[in-house]
């Protein structure tokens, strides 16, 4: 006989939390494994920095289209199914990866991009609501930064891995493809489909054998219904509007920096300064377990990205305590002004100093998505599962603001297109003061 559903030390909350927190790690290290594979798109495809962006279009755009849809589903299958589901569409997705290579077709890359985050989406609707409950109410917030914290440990990790698998090796373009006899163009493209193939069919392998796990575990009988909501009403509630496009804003700057912090440390020449400074080099030769003759420039620069995204998970610890004991509003205010000031400070300077000013902005855009979620959604009451549906669509920010930042950089360079991510970062510093009055 099992024990009482509502005791939080049950073991099968245990059991549950534990598996629910390997799918925050996996998205999390899948959306950022994403980013590795832009700089070799571009090349390989012999894209635009527009047209690389388009990438992230695909992918985040799920979000926009599937989240509410996803909630109307998961309502009438349970949760549990939701998340195997989840995981079947997200495993197709990686699958999609193999042709996509073997043909050399970008289109086949967007429609897998898009059916990987079909599925995240789904799994994120599940996923978050369900660790929330798996306890007590007081202990809600402890558990979903603790998941949380996990997907930003998968953020971390996935730059050095995608340097590592993805971007070690040259990538030719297609003059010099063209230029190759048709035996040695058929063993390079064989190779090149290779690097791209194996990463990905090796994850959706790991998401088949998690999903037969939450097939036959036994998880808590919790939230078999979501609620639904007044959307008509949402739309009424300024701040909860305000606050959505607060959510826009700041995916779409994380995800533009993210996205091309490797062609702009690559447009600076960092790879030289790499080369021939001593502890720069030890860093990235550790992470690629390599001397860095032996690797493309894109995996020298492409391991100080993890950097970047390490910050997020470092800051997240940090910002957890600093909201208990300021006003998170104050807190966010703060974080956002300092990411202006070190996007400044990159973009009027060359060198190592550029890049580490850079890479510090993710430092501070660790507390700014759940600070900004929990002010949007105040005093909304039974309204708050629909304004958090609403407000998860806005991740489409991902889908948009980086193919802009990508066309602003092929007219006019990333130093003005940074413009764009400095106007986003004033406007949650904005919000955040208007909050805090």
């Amino acid at each position: 006989m099992s024990a009482h559903p509502t005791n939080p030390t049950n073991t099968s909350y245990k059991t549950a939390f534990y598996f629910l927190t390997s799918l925050f790690f996996l998205w999390g290290f899948i959306t950022v494994l994403v980013d590795s594979l832009i700089p070799r798109l571009r090349e390989l495809f012999t894209l635009s920095y527009f047209q690389a962006g388009m990438v992230q279009f695909a992918f985040f755009m799920a979000y926009f289209l599937l989240s509410i849809p996803a909630g109307l589903i998961l309502s009438k299958i349970g949760y549990k199914k939701g998340i195997v589901m989840g995981l079947a569409i997200m495993g197709i997705g990686c699958l999609l990866f193999y042709p996509a290579a073997e043909y050399r077709e970008f289109v086949i890359f967007f429609i897998a991009y898009f059916v990987l985050a079909a599925g995240m989406t789904v799994l994120q609707v599940a996923a978050n609501p369900y660790v929330a409950v798996l306890g007590s109410e007081e202990g809600a917030s402890s558990r979903l930064n603790l998941s949380q914290a996990f997907n930003s440990l998968g953020t971390a990790i996935a730059p050095a891995v995608g340097a590592a698998l993805i971007l070690s090796d040259s990538v030719k373009s297609t003059a010099e493809i063209e230029a190759l006899d048709s035996v040695a163009k058929e063993a390079y493209l064989e190779a090149e489909a290779s690097a791209v193939q194996s990463p990905f069919v090796a994850i959706a392998a790991f998401i088949a054998l998690l999903a037969l796990v939450f097939v036959f575990v036994k998880l808590p009988k919790l939230l078999e219904k979501v609620p639904s909501g007044n959307y008509g009403q949402l739309f009424q509630n300024k701040n909860l509007v305000l606050g959505a496009f607060g959510i826009f804003v700041y995916v779409g700057a994380e995800v533009a920096i993210g996205s091309y912090l490797t062609n702009y440390f690559i447009d600076m020449k960092l790879y030289t300064q790499i080369r021939e400074t001593g502890w720069l080099r030890s860093i990235s030769e550790s992470f690629l377990q390599t001397k860095l003759e032996l690797v493309d420039v894109k995996a020298i620069v492409g391991t100080f990205v993890t950097f970047y995204w390490s910050g997020a998970m470092l800051g997240r610890f940090v910002g957890a305590y600093l909201t208990k004991v300021f006003k998170p509003a104050k807190v966010l205010m703060t974080f956002a002004l300092v990411a202006v000031v070190m996007i400044l400070l990159s973009i009027s300077n060359t060198g190592v100093f550029a890049m580490w000013t850079i890479l510090a902005v993710g430092l501070f855009n660790s507390i700014m998505f759940p600070t900004i979620f929990t002010l949007s959604i105040r005093g909304l009451d039974d309204l708050k599962p629909a304004a958090s549906g609403l407000l998860c669509t806005m991740i489409v920010g991902g889908a948009i603001i980086p193919p802009l930042f990508g066309l602003g950089t092929d007219y006019f360079g990333f130093q003005t297109a940074f413009i764009l991510v400095l106007v986003c970062y004033g406007y949650i510093a904005w919000y955040a003061k208007r909050q805090a009055v």
